[in-house]
């Protein structure tokens, strides 16, 4: 019985994956949700299952209510599924997900908390010079 190639399966998976995000990235562009379109979308990240019948999607908006943004994407989850069946030429297109992806705000709380840790430790220097 022939084993199966692990790596040319993985290379499939992240090539599906980046199509996948690719053409959503532009569907979302048509999606008119006020809760969508309040702010810039982007698509983080997306992990399909190996059976192609589940799909995570993680995005970040930038300017908006992240929260509301997913119920948006939910509500919208079969027009945007349907646009990707009819873009993609997959035997199955997966159901979609999606998951707010908040690294980008974590990652600029951590860039603030370090300014001003700088700050405090300048003014510190600034008052053992005088």
């Amino acid at each position: 019985m022939p084993q199966k190639n692990r790596a040319g399966s993985a290379f499939k998976k992240a090539r599906i994956n980046e199509e996948i995000a690719k053409e959503l990235g532009a569907i979302l562009r048509t999606v008119k949700d006020p809760r969508i379109s309040t702010g810039f979308l982007s698509i983080v990240g997306v992990d399909t299952t190996p059976d192609l019948k589940f799909c995570k999607v993680r995005f970040s908006l930038f300017g908006g209510d992240s929260k509301e943004a997913a119920k948006g994407l939910k509500s919208a989850s079969g027009y945007i599924r349907h646009e990707l069946a009819s873009r993609l030429n997959l035997r199955l297109t997966p159901e979609l997900t999606f998951i707010p992806d908040t690294s980008i705000e974590h990652g600029a709380h951590i860039s603030a908390l370090i300014d001003s840790l700088h700050k405090e430790e300048k003014k510190t220097e600034d008052k053992e010079s005088e």
